[in-house]
């Protein structure tokens, strides 16, 4: 079981923010990590890098996020919307034996290795239903409310919530 420890608000207070705000039924911005990314940062060689790749491999990115600022910036450009983002799997709270509740990162192996990716770099998901995953790091699709929120768990300190979340295979 992992650990949440309030910063600005409450895990399940920012879930239900982000729901609660959330407008009518369209189609979802379709995210990509670096979008993560705030505005005034996206110079960077690092965050272009990953841009470029999307998903990737543990160990293929030549610069590794230990070596990258940890207080990176959160973009709130995205808070309140529907988007669909790729990434990696790493399965937080279950119901049997589907997952619940979830972190969603660009890597295999991010949030297990030390150091973890910065914090705009991890998203936290809570699903609508349970989902059955076929790995530990399965590479899907998440769909749901996206917003900002700065939370920590025993792993890594996130940047992200999505509440609402569906989960497909990333094919």
């Amino acid at each position: 079981m992992i650990r949440m420890t309030r910063r600005k608000f409450g895990l399940a207070g920012a879930a239900a923010i982000a729901a609660g705000r959330a407008g009518a039924s369209t189609a979802p911005i379709e995210l990509e990590w670096a979008d993560l990314v705030p505005e005034s940062e996206r110079g960077n060689p690092f965050y272009e890098m990953i841009r470029q790749l999307g998903i990737v491999q543990h160990g293929e990115l030549s610069s590794p996020f230990d070596a990258q600022d940890r207080t990176v910036g959160i973009t709130k450009e995205y808070d309140d919307k529907q988007v669909r983002l790729p990434g990696y799997s790493v399965p937080l709270s279950f119901n049997g034996t589907a997952v619940t509740e979830l972190l969603l990162v660009p890597y295999i192996g991010a949030c297990i290795h030390v150091p973890p990716p910065p914090p705009n770099q991890i998203v936290f998901v809570t699903l609508r239903e349970p989902y059955e995953m076929t790995g530990y790091f399965e590479a899907v699709f998440a769909t749901g409310v996206f917003s900002s929120a700065v939370l920590e768990t025993e792993l890594a300190e996130l940047g992200y919530v999505m509440s609402e979340g569906t989960l497909e295979p990333y094919e």
